[in-house]
């Protein structure tokens, strides 16, 4: 996969999550990052960087925060992740424009059941807006029990090919790259 331009992204090794929000009994009790230490979600992230590094040969690498949980108990790990990767998605689907876009928390839109022209009316709003729009898709094709369809994704495939003069397909990394140079960052 990294050899046909995507990135592997980091997502921890574990994936653990506040247990106690609701709808979260399926998280396991060593996983609950109430019973973590900042330390611990650290290492984990570290962990994994090494072993995708190990896959990809790459060392520039962006993470997706676990269902979107930034705490570990009172605790913002945020601040760490900062040090071990390039840029972070959060959750909270928005749209978001260079100018107010956190590299730490870029808000994405979780895909579930959404139909193909769901998908690319929120491409539209944002090209529209000059602004970004970042899909979560766990499962394409029915592997997952948050879904899209197979024929629904490919519908939005196909309309970003037909329209890569226009829109902007990239991975997040880039993306991370492309924002600080805009702005003059390091």
């Amino acid at each position: 996969m990294a050899q046909n331009g995507h990135e592997l992204g980091n997502h921890t090794s574990y994936h653990p999550c506040e247990g106690s929000s609701p709808g979260r009994d399926w998280v396991p009790h060593d996983y609950d990052l109430s019973r973590y230490t900042v330390r611990r979600i650290v290492d984990e992230i570290a962990m994994a960087n090494a072993l995708l590094e190990a896959i990809d040969g790459r060392t520039q690498r962006t993470f997706a925060y676990p269902c979107g949980d930034t705490m570990v108990g009172d605790s913002s790990y945020v601040g760490e992740v900062k040090r071990l990767v390039s840029g972070a998605r959060g959750g909270g689907g928005r749209l978001q424009t260079i100018d107010d876009i956190d590299l730490y928390d870029v808000g994405s839109f979780m895909i579930n059941g959404h139909s193909g022209d769901d998908l690319i009316r929120l491409v539209n709003d944002a090209a529209v807006r000059n602004a970004l729009a970042v899909f979560l898709f766990h499962g394409i094709g029915g592997e997952h029990s948050l879904n899209v369809s197979s024929a629904d994704h490919r519908e939005l495939i196909t309309f970003l090919k037909h329209n890569e003069n226009e829109i902007w397909v990239a991975t997040m990394v880039d993306l991370c790259e492309y924002v600080r140079r805009v702005r003059g960052e390091k």
